[in-house]
């Protein structure tokens, strides 16, 4: 059963570790997005209140597989995008 926990909580690591490197992304008519956040609940709603006031936003559903806490809970996973204006300000 340890062992069980402990490989689990390296998976949850490595996804973690593998979220941090999302950053940027680029839409089908060369958009520039930048992630502003990633989770869920009620933080994910201040979150998207507050990115939309910096302009235009998209929102993400992420598969939560691997996050114990959201998958027991029946919780979303969210990423929030921000689109970068070509001044490149944002």
């Amino acid at each position: 059963m340890a062992f069980e926990e402990n490989d689990q909580g390296k998976a949850i690591r490595v996804r973690m570790a593998e979220e941090e490197l999302v950053r940027e992304r680029m839409d089908e008519q060369g958009h520039t997005w930048r992630k502003a956040y990633f989770g869920g609940g009620e933080h994910f709603k201040n979150w998207l209140a507050q990115c939309k006031e910096l302009g235009e936003v998209e929102v993400e559903e992420v598969d939560s597989t691997g996050y114990k806490c959201f998958e027991e809970g029946g919780e979303k996973l969210y990423r929030i995008w921000v689109k970068v204006e070509e001044t490149g300000s944002r």
